[in-house]
């Protein structure tokens, strides 16, 4: 029997905050942050130390490797974002922080659920916990116009994304005669209305971890959430997205490689090319960030279009050195706002004067995300590119390496404001203990990974050998 642990341990962990909140006359933001942040460390603690193994109810659900390695994955980003969260002081937060860490815990338990989930109907539902409060998040500064804009997007575009998806599963089951991928993966008499559910799936999905031309939502949503949400929001639930297209596709659907493979390839080459060229002319952080997070994604696709090993083991390795800089430049973006109150390229205007140490951090994490040697993005990108190479997609292999020379563009052009471009007003910049504490977390990896990934490197092919054997 399985050990569910660790969901559970999550959603219970959501339920102690949500009666704490609701117990208490005076809402005390500190104590509820305090306590969502040391229940997820402990939980990670536990997923390192004590790892549960096994299946259960019937096979749909698993904690094999890449199940773990997400979950991982999960806590970690969670982890620095409860970090960023902490003393958020926007709108009226402080008075519904309970609220905050209550449907943040929830949908952390429900991307745990999925990255586990081995059938149709425990992966939608899985699904749609995740989703549910991130729609409900991202309008939670709700006296903002922006806000209310950003989670109103969100919610449409998320549940028709879901409808959609639904709607493809239902195909494949109408045909297929079963839910669970181990029988799909057995079905050896595809017709078109398979194909069909096939293709519904993958635009389901796409609109969840924002391939083109399913991302519109994007950078309106980034632009109107609490940014710390931002910083857990342009991570987890992607990578989520992406442990699924690798069970439904690779799994369920790897039969039919010659069906949805060029598709995918499709897919990144126009998400490299559109998230790059968007990003371009952006003067918000946050939007900019958005569009560079599009571009991100069709990078990562390669690696899963590659279909192999070595594919899925750089696809695993990109994702965490990702989560390290985006967090990290987006928490940067929380820091100068709660003291400058904007989050336009002209306050970072600099920056390099008036906090040296914050502005070489904001850099490496630029750099990290443009692929500049030796930081931890430019391995990852490396490996990407290589295992696309090993495909034979050499086209793509090659757009991917123009579009990255794109991308320093915008992302020097920040560069620029910090170190070249005078000061409007000298003001120091205050920090908290949290958010140095996040920044920390975050900066560190992409220097020591970016020096030395062999351990990861290792570590990920291990579980990608084990999940494709």
């Amino acid at each position: 029997m399985i050990q569910l642990y660790l969901e559970l341990a999550v959603f219970g962990l959501a339920l102690v905050v949500f009666v704490i909140d609701l117990a208490s006359k005076k809402r005390i933001q500190n104590l509820v942050s305090l306590l969502s942040l040391l229940g997820v460390l402990v939980i990670l603690a536990a997923s390192i130390f004590a790892p549960p193994q096994g299946s259960a109810f019937n096979a749909s659900i698993t904690n094999d490797p890449l199940a773990i390695f997400f979950k991982r994955l999960f806590l970690l980003a969670a982890v620095i974002g409860l970090l960023g969260s902490y003393a958020y002081q926007r709108s009226d937060f402080g008075k519904r922080v309970g609220e905050y860490h209550f449907l943040f815990l929830v949908s952390l338990s429900g991307m745990m659920l999925l990255v586990s989930s081995r059938e149709l109907i425990v992966l939608f539902v899985a699904f749609e916990i995740m989703s549910l409060p991130l729609y409900a998040i991202s309008g939670f500064l709700k006296k903002e116009p922006e806000s209310i804009e950003a989670a109103l997007k969100f919610f449409l575009i998320g549940t028709v994304s879901s409808a959609i998806m639904l709607y493809g599963f239902s195909f494949v089951y109408g045909i297929v005669g079963s839910t669970y991928l181990e029988q799909i993966a057995s079905f050896s008499s595809p017709s078109t209305l398979f194909y069909t559910g096939i293709i519904l799936i993958l635009a389901g999905i796409s609109f969840k971890i924002a391939l083109v031309p399913f991302h519109m939502w994007v950078p309106d949503t980034y632009q109107g959430s609490p940014t710390p949400f931002v910083a857990y929001l342009s991570v987890a639930p992607k990578a989520a997205g992406f442990a699924i297209l690798i069970r439904l596709f690779l799994e369920g659907f790897g039969q039919n490689l010659a069906f949805w493979q060029p598709q995918w390839l499709v897919l990144a080459a126009a998400t490299m090319i559109v998230g790059n060229l968007l990003a371009l002319p952006q003067t918000n952080l946050k939007r900019l960030l958005g569009y560079s997070g599009i571009a991100h994604v069709g990078y990562a696709l390669l690696g899963l279009a590659a279909a192999s090993v070595y594919g899925i083991a750089m696809l695993l390795f990109y994702f965490v050195v990702y989560l390290f800089a985006n967090m990290g430049i987006f928490l940067i973006v929380e820091l100068i706002n709660r003291n400058k109150h904007s989050d336009e390229l002209n306050v970072y205007q600099g920056l390099a004067q008036n906090a040296p140490l914050l502005s070489l951090v904001m850099l490496l994490f630029l750099l990290s995300l443009g692929g500049i040697p030796f930081l931890a993005g430019f391995w990852g990108k490396l490996y990407i590119f290589l295992a696309a190479a090993q495909a034979g997609f050499l086209a793509l292999v090659l757009l991917g390496a123009l579009v990255s020379v794109v991308a320093l563009f915008y992302y020097l052009k920040i560069a620029r404001a910090l170190y070249i471009e005078p000061p409007p007003a000298k003001n120091k910049i205050q920090i908290s203990w949290s958010l140095r504490l996040a920044l920390l977390l975050t900066s560190v990896p992409v220097v020591v990974i970016g020096l030395y990934p062999s351990p990861l490197v290792k570590l990920v092919t291990q579980i990608a050998q084990s999940f494709l054997k």
